[in-house]
């Protein structure tokens, strides 16, 4: 029986190009039965049951509709409605999916770090329930568990690879978020930020940081987190994901959650990606340094490499211009535009600002900060 259940798994999943595209002569109806055999094997639109009229509702909606918004696969939808509805912690509804998940193609190890990645959101023990769930969806199909280990990171290099993927995603972290707490406890939560949900958790093997950034929002807009939807807006992006990708995604939960929560994400994909910052909100600067001139050739490695790393990982710096005086090398001055004072104050806490800083500490012997106002706003440096 077993063998019989994978060779109808196998088959499904060969199938998924064909399913994912549906002819233009086609109703929701049509659309709806064909999307409900390929997650469940089973038919839709019975009329059978306690509530027919409902289930019939539901699925047109669902396998009918929403299922034809966007590109996104079968495999991605299900994915993110095992994510939806763990977050959410609808049990029975989880069960069910994390069945038709398999069945279109998502490997068991995809599917539990799917539900490993609702943790750092909701916490371990909401991470846990529904963990459980999944594991008897794999015991039933004959899964044997433990399944193999994901992990890539020891406790030496933790911090380390965290680093490395929070600065590709939000360059700054979350430092200015949690600056002032009371004994400095701000700076704890930061670096569990780092440590544990990006070192431990982002590090694992089997979903890529595109598809972790994605299930990730729709979490989030579950949660009708607002603050954290509007920067994770962006880590997608750094991602590699569009907006309309996002977008889709988010109307791939909208069945599950409601119209209020799924419109409120919506929102906020549009102002975060339609809505540029006004250039007069710039904060234009020029940087005076005097640079011990012994070591001149130490500090101007310091700064390429800091303003490299600003350039290509802050979105809010638009320019970082150094120059420095032809009969004097030591004497440098540095044109500096943000977006505005937020990204400045952003920038500051990064780790190759801090690593800049700190490096050339004993070079700089003069520093002066003279902040102007550009005489053509939002003119494009060629």
């Amino acid at each position: 029986m077993k063998k019989i259940r994978m060779i109808f798994v196998l088959v499904l999943a060969v199938s998924l190009p064909v399913l994912a595209q549906t002819n233009e002569s086609m109703n929701r109806i049509d659309i709806c039965k064909q999307n409900y055999h390929a997650l469940f094997g089973g038919e839709a639109l019975t009329g059978e049951g306690t509530d027919p009229e409902m289930m019939d509702i539901l699925q047109k909606f669902i396998f009918g509709e929403v299922f034809q918004i966007g590109e996104l696969s079968l495999k991605q939808r299900e994915m993110i409605t095992c994510i939806t509805l763990a977050t959410i912690q609808t049990f029975p509804q989880l069960k069910t999916h994390a069945g038709a998940a398999l069945n279109v193609g998502v490997t068991p190890e995809e599917l539990r770090e799917v539900m490993y990645l609702t943790a750092p959101f909701i916490g371990f023990p909401k991470m846990l329930n529904a963990v459980s769930t999944v594991n008897e969806v794999f015991k039933e199909r004959g899964i044997t568990l433990p399944l193999g280990k994901q992990g890539t990171v020891t406790e030496e290099n933790r911090h380390e690879k965290g680093v490395a993927i929070q600065d590709s995603l939000y360059p700054g972290g979350i430092v200015s978020a949690v600056s002032g707490i009371p004994g400095d406890m701000g700076e704890d939560v930061a670096r569990f930020l780092t440590d544990y949900f990006f070192g431990e958790v982002y590090s694992r093997g089997t979903l890529d940081l595109k598809t972790r950034e994605l299930l990730g929002y729709c979490v989030l807009t579950a949660l009708e987190a607002e603050s954290q939807l509007r920067s994770h807006f962006h880590g997608n992006m750094n991602a590699g994901n569009s907006p309309e990708t996002i977008t889709a995604a988010v109307i791939q939960c909208l069945p599950y959650i409601g119209f209020p929560a799924a419109i409120k994400a919506l929102r906020i994909i549009k102002q975060e990606s339609a809505d540029p910052i006004p250039a007069e909100n710039n904060l234009v600067r020029l940087s005076k340094i005097i640079v011990d001139p012994d070591q001149i050739d130490s500090y101007n490695a310091f700064l390429r490499e800091e303003i490299e790393a600003s350039m290509k990982l802050e979105p809010g710096v638009l320019a970082l211009y150094a120059t420095a005086e032809k009969e004097a090398p030591h004497k440098v001055t540095i044109l500096e535009i943000y977006a505005n004072r937020a990204a400045y104050e952003s920038h500051l806490k990064t780790p190759h600002f801090q690593k800049y800083k700190q490096g050339t500490l004993s070079m700089v012997k003069e520093l002066e900060l003279v902040d102007v106002n550009s005489l053509i706003p939002g003119l494009k440096i060629k």
